[in-house]
């Protein structure tokens, strides 16, 4: 089967950038990215580039070239369904905040709209594609909902689960280091994975290309996002030593990378991770495995969860202790609140939850990120219900540029790592802030040594180091 149309249902951080991608190595299929929220698609559409809901490096130039040749964006979702021979699922799968599962499972709904309306739909067969995270075992469910419409439609249900780095999506999309399709045994099956192969073959080698079964492939996005956010809980663990003995948590990376079982990628200590993915990965695997009785294994995987809301907390608790105790009605400077540098996505970001308990202490904020604006901001603390939207408001305020956020401030706080933060004029910085003035550096990207120079008291996580 040669694919010439694709519907992709979800418009977000991976529905967007790995579509876009798809249409521009691919110019004889036709993408159609749909969503029902008209003012992202509105975004997308939009003739400025700039103004993409989606900020990823690389991503602008994808969307030139493809967009109004074969790549569009619409909410006319049943036209799109309709149309496609294939259909990617690519919408949210939020942890449930109700009923059985909260707090651990994925939350579905979602994921069912999509196969109802896909099923309402379609007057011809489809292979209809899971792309979001996915428990194991949710292609069944899909297949359930498609097969009993009673409309004589056949479906093959894929699981091809992404496995980008936001911040390199682009690249990591263009030059994967593995495609993983999963389906079913069945004649049908093979040929609805090969057609997805097909796809992908335009532009990745077929060496790069894996098929498994379709229960495989949902499990293995769990699995290498659980590995993943283990070792950074991992280094971070032993952070906590290094500023208890005196080591240095960078050395210590650096030695135990060198060793080439272990290797060096997600061995940097930091104030923790985020994103959409991690955390909400780990505990769809805990409540996987205590759904079959695996007790000892949730535990196992729970406290990867644990460590990293142990390193955040940790993390304001040193910057309330350092200043004398008290930060009420003290400024403090964030520089950065995305989850990462290189993107705009703030989902799980440390920034949220470190900001929350200052602001709980009756700290005052202010924040600077160059992609991220204040609304923005003020949604993640919102959605916390900790305090009334007013106090969010009155304790915390975003800013256009660095200089101004550390104004008058007794502390700077760094909690994403972008470049720029390296390039600032740190001298200009200190001037303008109370003394002492502190920096607590949550990625360890500054030159501590040069901060310290000017006059600043410093604290980088795992350094061993005391303001």
């Amino acid at each position: 089967m040669k694919i010439k149309t694709i519907c992709c249902i979800g418009a977000g951080y991976v529905g967007g950038p790995t579509m876009a991608v798809v249409a521009q190595k691919c110019p004889n299929i036709k993408v159609t990215i749909v969503d029902i929220n008209a003012s992202r698609i509105a975004a997308w559409n939009d003739n400025d580039l700039n103004k993409l809901p989606v900020f990823e490096p690389g991503l602008d130039v994808v969307v030139k070239e493809a967009r109004g040749r074969n790549l569009f964006f619409s909410t006319d979702i049943d036209k799109a369904i309709d149309e496609a021979d294939m259909i990617f699922i690519s919408v949210n799968t939020p942890t449930k905040t109700y009923g059985k599962g909260k707090g651990m499972a994925a939350d579905l709904k979602y994921i069912e709209l999509c196969a109802r309306q896909i099923a309402r739909v379609a007057k011809q067969d489809k292979i209809v594609v899971e792309k979001s995270t996915l428990p194991v075992r949710t292609a069944s469910a899909i297949k359930n909902i498609l097969e009993n419409t009673g409309n004589g439609v056949r479906f093959q249900i894929l699981s091809n689960p992404e496995f980008l780095a936001e911040g390199t999506a682009v690249e990591d999309l263009l030059k994967p280091d593995r495609v993983l399709i999963g389906g079913d045994n069945s004649e049908e099956g093979q040929k609805a994975i090969n057609a997805l192969v097909d796809v992908y073959a335009n532009w990745v080698p077929n060496e790069r290309i894996l098929t498994t079964n379709v229960w495989s492939s949902e499990l293995s996005k769990l699995t290498a996002n659980a590995f993943l956010a283990q070792r950074v809980s991992s280094i971070n663990a032993m952070s906590v030593i290094c500023e208890k003995t005196g080591a240095d948590i960078n050395e210590v990376s650096k030695a135990i990378g060198m060793d080439s079982r272990i290797g060096s990628k997600f061995l940097k200590a930091s104030v923790g991770f985020g994103g959409s993915c991690f955390q909400k990965d780990i505990l769809n695997l805990v409540y996987i495995a205590k759904t079959y009785g695996l007790n000892e294994v949730a535990d196992y995987w729970e406290q990867v969860i644990l460590i990293n809301d142990y390193q955040k907390n940790r993390f304001s608790d040193n910057i309330v202790s350092t200043l004398y105790n008290t930060v009420s009605g003290k400024k403090i400077a964030f520089f950065g609140w995305a989850f990462k540098k290189n993107t705009n996505d703030t989902r799980e970001s440390a920034a949220i939850k470190v900001a929350d308990n200052l602001l709980n202490e009756q700290a005052e904020i202010d924040v600077y990120d160059p992609k991220v604006n204040t609304e923005r901001i003020y949604a993640d603390l919102d959605y916390l219900n900790t305090r009334s939207s007013e106090q969010n408001r009155k304790l915390l305020k975003g800013q256009s540029s660095p200089y101004e956020a550390a104004k008058d401030s007794h502390a700077i706080a760094v909690l994403t790592e972008w470049d720029e933060f390296k390039t600032y004029d740190w001298q200009k910085i200190y001037d303008n802030m109370h003394k002492p003035a502190f920096v607590f550096d949550g990625r360890g990207i500054l030159d501590i040594k040069l901060l310290e120079k000017i006059g600043f008291l410093c604290y980088k996580i795992g350094s061993g180091a005391k303001v």
